[in-house]
């Protein structure tokens, strides 16, 4: 018996040898293929890698901004002497009207204001006041809710709570309203329990982690960020503005004094939005109280107290407000002048303060950008032009107007649809830019990122591709719906989201100048780069292109921009 030799062990080595090799020329492949994957991943950086920076003029850009800035200034004329600027109102025709007049002051060419018809009045408040007389005198804090009628001159009433059920059945909601008929009429009516708004022992904080937004702007494997999902629609299961639908004119047919709406936020912040009909024959009267005030009053109620409110609201109606006005300006191109780089941002706001950091904070960016530019007599390749939207806090109802007039969509283009280049927009505050959301393939992506890369001393990480058409949150996703290249700017928040946004406390005092100076500073830059580039930016191929959105997935603004 042979025992480790033999012809046996001889084969047995051959085999061995065969499966080494064989298994060295496995590792082999997948080491070149991994070499290949990664030269792929890194292609567009090396092809944006050889893109000319033109550093000369971003010091220019950094130095006029730096030294000379209006943004401020603009910033003030917006919000305390135009503000609040809500769609088809005076104040923002006003406020249109005092942009136009900037543009063209100067420098900018073929400013014009773009007439769209959204269909609907304008409205505004006058004044207003409230209070709560017995069974104690206090004064009450609110906001009159957009699109609901005046009072009958000052009017006392008893206040009473209604509950109704959650989320019910068309079914059980009419069952409710019939079951609660006789105890409307002459009563201010509170409608629902008092929000339980909780200590935050954990403040959000004001500046994203470097490490963040490193991962989110990642070329190779970027990680979205995790905005807040809107509550999906249950089968059979009214929506809470289903429920609005039924509730008002129900207020309205039984003779309803005022609808009182809870707040529901910490320390006096108040949200008011509009009675979607934006009929105000469909609607009582309505204000949004602060939480603290209606949880006294509903614990008041509680104790079997007669609690009697006081309130006088004057409202105001606008019919020439149907038809509202997008801002337009430009800087000429030369030898590529057919070619269009856009900015810009939402000249409208909300009316519980002065629409600071929404929006006009950024249009002051973006008008600053502008004038940077002409300040410094610089004349770009392609034409150059900024857009300040009315109708975005309805549904981005002024940009999408304009793309659908202007460029049709991928599927149905129009002859311009071909010449935009980009649009960039910004629309999430006072902070500083940190990035930007580039809706094309990943060399349009890069290109932007080549063009941020010099203010990295400024707080800017990096780009990203987007391939979503889903219109919701600001004016760049109408681009990115109709196939154009969006491109979102990305801010640190400060107090965006836990203070400002939508909120009474929306005013001018929330605004940090030296992020609004370096965040114009970086989009003129961009702009200009883009703008002069050999070719333009990349786009989707037709084989490339993500289809359109159905219909029913389209959001109109999620609660984070």
């Amino acid at each position: 018996m042979l025992v480790g030799g033999g012809e046996g062990a001889f084969v047995e080595d051959q085999v061995t040898v065969l499966s080494r090799g064989a298994a060295q020329r496995g590792h082999m492949l997948i080491e070149v293929m991994r070499k290949l994957l990664l030269f792929a991943a890194f292609l567009p950086l090396l092809l944006s890698a050889q893109e000319t920076v033109d550093q000369d003029t971003n010091w220019r850009i950094r130095r006029e901004a730096a030294e000379h800035s209006h943004v401020m200034r603009t910033l003030h004329m917006l919000t305390d002497r135009y503000g609040p600027r809500l769609t088809g109102s005076p104040q923002h025709e006003a406020a249109a009207k005092w942009s136009a007049a900037t543009l063209t002051e100067w420098g900018l060419k073929n400013v014009r204001l773009e007439p769209w018809k959204w269909g609907h009045p304008g409205w505004s408040n006058e004044r207003a006041s409230g209070f709560l007389i017995t069974p104690v005198q206090d004064t009450l804090t609110f906001e009159v809710w957009a699109w609901t009628p005046s009072t009958d001159g000052p009017v006392t009433g008893r206040a009473v709570e209604l509950v109704p059920p959650e989320t019910p059945t068309k079914e059980e909601l009419t069952a409710w309203l019939d079951a609660n008929r006789a105890k409307v009429q002459g009563r201010m009516i509170l409608l629902g329990k008092a929000a339980v708004v909780r200590v935050a022992f954990n403040p959000q904080n004001k500046r994203v982690e470097d490490s963040e937004l490193r991962s989110r702007f990642d070329p190779i494997h970027p990680s979205p960020p995790n905005f807040p999902q809107r509550p999906q629609p249950v089968a059979g299961k009214l929506t809470a503005n289903q429920i609005d639908e039924m509730i008002d004119p129900w207020l309205a047919a039984n003779g309803a004094l005022l609808r009182i709406r809870d707040a529901g936020r910490e320390h006096g912040q108040i949200r008011a939005f509009a009675n979607k009909s934006y009929d105000i024959a469909k609607a009582v009267p309505t204000v949004v109280l602060r939480n603290e005030d209606y949880g006294r009053i509903e614990r008041l109620l509680g104790d079997g107290e007669d609690v009697q409110l006081k309130f006088d609201i004057v409202n105001h109606t606008y019919p020439a407000g149907e038809t509202s006005y997008n801002v337009v300006a430009e800087i000429p191109g030369t030898d590529k002048s057919s070619e269009i780089v856009m900015l810009g941002g939402h000249l409208d706001s909300w009316h519980a303060a002065t629409g600071a950091t929404d929006n006009a904070i950024g249009v002051s960016m973006m008008m600053e950008a502008v004038r940077t530019m002409q300040a410094l007599g610089l004349k770009p390749r392609r034409t150059i032009r900024i857009a300040l939207w009315s109708g975005e806090e309805q549904g981005l109802l002024g940009s999408q107007a304009y793309v659908k007039e202007h460029f049709g969509k991928f599927e149905e283009p129009k002859p311009e649809f071909s010449n935009l280049v980009a649009y960039f927009n910004i629309d999430s505050g006072t902070g500083r830019v940190r990035g930007a959301s580039v809706f094309g393939p990943p060399e349009a992506a890069a290109a932007v990122r080549t063009a941020l890369a010099p203010f990295e001393d400024l707080g800017i990480v990096g780009a990203a591709e987007s391939k979503s058409r889903n219109i919701g949150g600001t004016d760049s996703t109408s681009f990115s719906n109709a196939g154009l290249t969006g491109i979102g700017m990305s801010q640190d928040p400060i107090e965006y989201g836990s203070h400002t946004w939508h909120t009474n406390l929306d005013t001018y005092e929330r605004i940090v100048p030296d992020d609004a100076m370096k965040a114009s500073t970086v989009i003129a830059a961009a702009v200009w780069h883009v703008a002069n580039r050999e070719q333009p930016l990349a786009r989707f191929s037709k084989e490339q292109m993500p289809p359109p959105p159905k219909p029913e997935t389209e959001a109109a603004k999620p609660a984070t921009k």
